[in-house]
């Protein structure tokens, strides 16, 4: 009986094992859900520290995403080669160093870059957890252990702000930085014990390098393009040349994708009309997603005077609302319309985003909190609603792909949101080098019009 294998874990640890194994992942997706919100509660004392701008702050937030949504879509490659136990063992060991060094940054452009190498890795972390479950449950129980492994991922963006909020006040800034890397180094521990070496593996594939990389380029080029237009003036020649370079690049991995026997994205997906609206609404999504969880915290402490830790509180019950609409919507997604249940959570989305332009100096922690909850309540109808509206057309040799896609959309509506939110601060009304209200107000009204305007693809997909 070989190390490692299924049966050899069933002999020393009985059934447990595959909970023990779920645990696991769920450690490397609690942190990388984890380093993508707690760093949010820390950007003012960053950027007072770094005596850097909110336009440059925020690549802490968008480089994480970015890289996370480049690299997630090698993961296949990546667990068919190599299988979950190596995959997982080793992303979780660099990030874990990673975010230590992060963490003793001598300037902002090295804390960026730690960043950017977080969630590159995270990118390849995120994936795993629905690989292994639908591996080692049989079917009758998969449910089961996705509701399991759903709370304890609910958990992690509900206590995030939380934790950040606590660690800046309390200790520093920096120990934002290093949360995440405990957490992850006793994930590798777990992965070498718990987690099954591959029974077999499919014929060695090329990777499609090419694919990747052009993806990567056109990402990165096109949201330097947009950060550099928060100082225009002198750099106009650069940002067409970005933006240049980001068409050219998306045509050639478009044709490549094509083309290509193994593609890093099957883009041949969005042929399909209902796919196509369902993916522009995962785009929305994303948009509403990251950029209110970066938006809201930079909101309370740059312009109504907030601490971290009241920062991070107040978006305590918007992760438990979240926590308790997920499965709520998930049930409702089963008997009626992905179209009816997405418009909802729009709705309810954009509510929130009005009421918290509306905002002044003198509302109290009770209503903005609330206003947290309202939108979170809406993302939790829009989440499960956007996948069943997704998948459930495609055939079951589809459902990989699409899955990629629909995650690949979302991930990228966060970057990009994350960036025009920035931008519109950016060129908004300054105080001392800080964001004022009425900036923050204007970003809240573009998050509430990009989130409405979803309702025309959306509106759009099959009942």
């Amino acid at each position: 009986m070989s190390r490692n294998s299924v049966d050899d874990l069933k002999a020393r640890y009985g059934d447990r094992w595959r909970w023990l194994a779920v645990l696991t992942v769920m450690l490397g997706t609690m942190a990388t859900v984890l380093s993508a919100t707690v760093v949010n509660v820390a950007l003012p004392d960053i950027m007072s520290e770094f005596g850097i701008r909110q336009g440059k702050a925020h690549w802490l937030a968008t480089g994480f995403i970015a890289a996370m949504t480049t690299t997630m879509l090698a993961s296949a490659w990546l667990l068919d080669h190599f299988g979950i136990r190596k995959t997982l063992g080793c992303a979780m060991a660099m990030f874990s160093l990673v975010s230590i060094l992060g963490g003793f940054s001598p300037d902002a452009n090295t804390l960026i870059l730690a960043r950017v190498a977080q969630g590159a890795m995270a990118g390849l972390m995120q994936p795993m957890a629905m690989y292994l479950i639908f591996r080692i449950f049989p079917r009758e129980r998969r449910g089961q252990a996705m509701g399991i492994y759903g709370m304890g991922v609910i958990l992690a963006p509900a206590l995030g702000p939380v934790l950040g909020g606590f660690l800046v006040d309390q200790l520093h800034w920096r120990y934002v930085m290093f949360a995440p890397a405990p957490v992850t180094l006793l994930g590798v521990v777990m992965t070498w014990r718990f987690l099954p070496r591959p029974v077999s593996r499919p014929q060695p594939y090329r990777f499609d390098l090419p694919g990747l990389v052009l993806l990567g380029i056109t990402i990165a080029s096109s949201l330097d393009a947009l950060n550099r237009l928060q100082q225009f003036t002198g750099q106009q020649g650069l940002i067409a040349a970005e933006a240049a370079l980001a068409l050219l690049t998306l045509s050639a991995f478009v044709v490549r994708e094509r083309r290509a026997r193994h593609p890093l994205l099957n883009i041949t997906l969005l042929r399909r009309p209902a796919f196509l609206y369902a993916s522009i609404g995962a785009l929305a999504l994303g948009l509403s997603l990251f950029g209110s969880t970066y938006l809201i915290p930079l909101f309370v402490q740059s312009a109504l005077s907030f601490s971290a830790t009241e920062a991070g509180l107040l978006m305590l019950p918007a992760g438990i609302a979240l926590g308790i609409t997920f499965p709520i919507s998930g049930r409702l997604a089963d008997h009626y319309s992905a179209r009816s249940l997405i418009l909802v959570g729009i709705g309810l989305f954009s509510l929130s985003a009005v009421l918290f332009a509306l905002s002044d100096l003198a509302l109290g922690f009770f209503w903005l909190a609330l206003w947290a909850v309202l939108g979170r309540i809406g993302l939790g109808f829009m989440l499960p609603a956007l996948s069943t509206g997704a998948l459930n057309p495609l055939a079951v040799e589809e459902l990989g792909a699409g899955s990629s896609i629909i995650n690949f959309t979302r991930q990228l509506g966060g970057a990009y949101g994350i960036n025009a939110v920035a931008l519109t601060l950016e060129y908004g009304d300054q105080a001392g080098g800080l964001p004022t209200i009425e900036a923050f107000h204007t970003a809240w009204w573009l998050v509430a019009a990009c989130v409405a305007l979803a309702v025309l693809p959306v509106w759009r997909m099959r009942a």
